[in-house]
């Protein structure tokens, strides 16, 4: 047999092989296209991360079903007899800013923050589930006629929402639990669940 005659044989064999290599999609860099599954997912993932954080007791003390505020990671009831009181903001003799400032107090560990009050009694969030608390801040009758843009607003700019992940130190000196969330993975959790119709998971 003829080598050489081999070689043009070999040569093109290879041409072919790299040319088809060339041609073949790049699986690493595909994309999917994105299913009603997919979506579904993205909704079901924002909604829990979301929520991770709304029922956090960092949240949820203010937020009572009872008008009473709630302290520390047990949530028992706020000392001194505190109650809701006029515009959420206590009593004339026991005003919620009488102890809380705008910034948290290192010294005696009273934690602070911006117009600092319970939330509204029509958002009252303890003992509810996370699809009855959903529908709570959804509801413009009962989240203060808020619209979607203003609750995402409220949820990813209020320096008193926001305070959660800077809670500084209890009367002991010891520091306050943080949300098992991120803040900007909360952030981006709200922003995505709207985005994406604010869809209440049925399971």
């Amino acid at each position: 047999m003829n080598v050489r005659f081999l070689y043009p044989v070999v040569v093109l064999a290879l041409l072919g092989i790299l040319f088809s290599l060339a041609n073949t999609p790049n699986m690493v860099t595909y994309t999917l296209p994105v299913s009603q599954h997919d979506i579904a997912q993205t909704e079901s993932s924002s909604f829990t991360v979301m929520m991770d954080v709304l029922t956090h007791q960092r949240c949820m003390n203010c937020h009572p079903n009872d008008n009473i505020p709630k302290q520390g990671d047990d949530r028992h009831p706020h000392y001194f007899g505190m109650a809701r009181g006029i515009n959420d903001k206590g009593f004339q003799a026991t005003n919620c800013h009488t102890c809380h400032q705008s910034v948290n107090n290192k010294n005696s560990g009273v934690p602070g923050a911006p117009h600092w009050a319970l939330a509204p009694a029509s958002m009252g969030w303890e003992g509810l589930t996370r699809t009855e608390i959903a529908v709570q801040l959804l509801n413009r009758e009962t989240n203060g006629n808020k619209s979607h843009e203003e609750l995402i607003e409220h949820m990813t700019k209020d320096e008193l929402v926001l305070w959660a992940w800077d809670p500084g130190v209890n009367a002991n000196g010891m520091q306050r639990t943080l949300p098992p969330v991120s803040k900007e993975d909360f952030k981006k959790a709200v922003v995505d669940w709207f985005a994406n119709g604010a869809v209440i998971p049925t399971k």
